[in-house]
């Protein structure tokens, strides 16, 4: 296969596009370029071609791969999930994880705790933390080593009756709703309780 024309890509840093003689246009990088030594004119047998092509895949993956988490923080299963949506292969986006991996832009473990810190922070409880952290793809054998830097003392709970109330004594209907509330965001029963206990209040078990 003939090259017509090479040319550097005027959307893409670091991108080079490559011109077959079929018509079609390989989109590959400055790295690719140099290792396979191409210039217009040169004829690509079968097997180079396919070489180049793979080549490029794997650096162009990488890249897309870097780009993703550059922009915002994720898990492995979520990245490989996003790569593959955007075309790559199932062994690209494996190896191009990997690549993030072995350079430390990509940590599940970091990201995990990350996540409680963040959930903790706006005043979620330890179930719905947990659903935060199985929506977002981070492994499971991650969870409590990550769980475990929350607060056993139910300040979360705490801060969250106290930034409603704000020293109001609460109606027993304002109780109830506050109550729900704690459940909703993945408080047990137990802990909005212990909860209300600190706050020198007592709450029915139907509520």
């Amino acid at each position: 296969m003939r090259i017509e024309r090479i040319e550097a890509s005027r959307h893409k840093r670091g991108r080079v596009l490559v011109f077959l003689e079929d018509g079609s246009c390989l989109k590959i990088t400055e790295q690719e370029l140099l290792d396979f030594g191409l210039r217009s004119g040169d004829c690509l047998d079968g097997e180079a071609l396919e070489r180049l092509k793979a080549a490029a895949g794997v650096s162009n993956t990488r890249a897309a791969a870097a780009d993703l988490i550059g922009k915002r923080a994720m898990s492995r299963s979520c990245l490989e999930r996003k790569l593959r949506e955007k075309g790559a292969g199932e062994a690209e986006a494996r190896y191009a994880a990997e690549w993030l991996e072995a350079i430390g832009a990509l940590n599940d473990g970091e990201y995990a705790a990350s996540l409680v810190r963040h959930y903790s922070g706006l005043g979620y409880g330890p179930a719905r933390i947990r659903e935060k952290l199985y929506e977002k793809g981070v492994p499971r054998e991650l969870w409590e080593e990550a769980l475990a830097e929350l607060p056993e003392d139910g300040a979360q709970a705490d801060a969250f009756l106290q930034g409603r109330l704000r020293g109001r004594t609460p109606d027993e209907k304002e109780k109830r709703r506050l109550t729900n509330a704690l459940l909703r965001r993945g408080f047990s029963w137990a802990e909005v309780r212990a909860a209300w206990g600190r706050l020198g209040s007592a709450i029915e078990e139907d509520y």
